[in-house]
């Protein structure tokens, strides 16, 4: 059996292929120990996320595709279009790029390490590991780490919510001591509190037109959130050192004078508006009051381009590291690969030292002259251990010269 992985992602398969053959968090134990127990693997670790399904096993392709396919209940030829498949060299080289964020939706980011590492823990647990994937995903883990801390291709941000952190990051010291209000529970705010949220700001408050909304987006988040109406704003809006806004408002929700107002309260201490939406939520004149920090959409698309060139740049000084360690992997396996040979070659090495040394004892009972013995044992020794080579040499003919060359070199023989 060999090492295999076999999965699809966001690049091959739509999402309606991708939710068929998922795994959901509860059902892996049970998945594992019924891909293992079937024996279409001998060792498999199974990584399941929103935008990838990936087997990585010792076994054979066809089996492992046919196990996937009869788990989710669904032909095999309606899933395969969508798969792709790796072996030995080109496996490894997927689980290091795929740690590495290089195969990721969002280049670089950080999610999907965790997301194999508890892949693997959970594989671990239902002893679906042994000594083939245990190296491979430790050796990729160091990877992952070097590539991070080597290279700059998860330091800049490539998607509007990453930036918003990183812009309010620039100019307050510290997101977890800030109040942050978002204007609007949609998509976009939602994607952006997410971020905020894990950053565990001192306040989060979600102001809606409608309060359902703005709770069940509360109750979402990792960090506890208020929520109220978009009527309350005038009365709390000095209360926020960051603003994001993002609705289907046709008219400003936030104007200069509501902003100047707040900054008065809040005895001009800087505030980051963020506004996210077409047309514009806060009016472009609060850009003109000295304390607040008015970035738009456009702005951010400025820094999310600049953000996934310096990523691409970083990608490639990754992708050459990668190329390195899947090399080193594959030459430590293949010296791995020869350890049962050596240790076979030196048990027969002991048995034939043991056979003539028995013989050799025996001579010395009976009387015979030490001399001659050791003559006997050395000539002995020398015929059992010389005797493999030789009488495989001797059968050799033209089609064999590999086992001449081999000979050649193990004893530093000339031709």
């Amino acid at each position: 059996m060999q090492l295999t992985a076999v999965g699809l992602n966001h690049q091959t398969a739509p999402l309606s292929i991708r939710e068929r053959l998922a795994f959901a968090a509860a059902s892996l134990p049970d998945a594992l120990k019924a891909l293992v127990g079937s024996h279409a693997a001998k060792e498999a670790v199974i990584l399941s996320t929103c935008n990838r399904t990936e087997l990585y096993c010792v076994g054979e392709s066809d089996d492992i595709v046919r196990w996937l396919a009869g788990y989710h209940h669904i032909p095999t030829e309606q899933i395969e279009p969508y798969l792709y498949r790796y072996q030995t060299e080109e496996a490894v080289r997927h689980a290091f790029r795929v740690s590495c964020g290089l195969d990721s939706m969002v280049l670089g980011e950080p999610q999907i390490l965790g997301q194999i590492k508890d892949a693997v823990r959970v594989a671990q647990e239902q002893q679906a590991v042994d000594s083939l994937l245990n190296a491979l995903f430790q050796k990729t883990f160091a990877i992952a780490k070097e590539v991070r801390t080597s290279t700059a291709v998860g330091e800049n941000s490539v998607s509007m919510a990453a930036a918003s952190v990183k812009m309010a990051e620039q100019i307050f010291p510290d997101i977890a001591d800030l109040n942050v209000l978002f204007i609007g529970a949609g998509e976009m705010i939602e994607l952006v509190a997410t971020y905020f949220a894990a950053k565990q700001p001192k306040q989060i408050t979600v102001a809606n037109r409608t309060l359902p909304r703005a709770q069940e987006l509360c109750a979402k988040l990792l960090a506890p959130a208020d929520s109220c109406l978009l009527s309350d704003l005038p009365e709390i809006l000095h209360r926020y050192d960051v603003i994001v806004s993002s609705t289907a408002s046709q008219l400003p929700i936030v104007g200069k004078g509501m902003m100047e107002r707040a900054l008065k309260q809040r005895r001009h201490m800087p505030v980051f508006l963020l506004d996210l939406a077409v047309p514009r939520d806060i009016e472009a004149e609060v850009a003109d009051l000295g304390d607040a920090y008015l970035y738009t959409v456009d702005d951010m698309m400025n820094i999310v381009q600049s953000g996934q060139q310096a990523r691409r740049e970083a990608a490639a000084e990754a992708e050459r590291m990668v190329d390195g360690k899947v090399s080193e992997f594959m030459a430590w396996q293949r010296s791995r690969q020869t350890v049962p040979l050596i240790r076979s070659l030196r048990d027969e090495g002991e048995r034939a030292r043991q056979y003539v040394l028995e013989n050799a004892k025996k001579q010395l009972a009976k009387g015979v002259p030490p001399e001659d013995v050791l003559e006997r044992l050395s000539v002995q020794l020398t015929n059992k251990l010389m005797h493999p080579p030789t009488h495989t040499l001797a059968r050799a003919d033209n089609t064999h010269r590999h086992l001449v060359d081999a000979v050649v070199e193990i004893y530093g023989l000339q031709k």
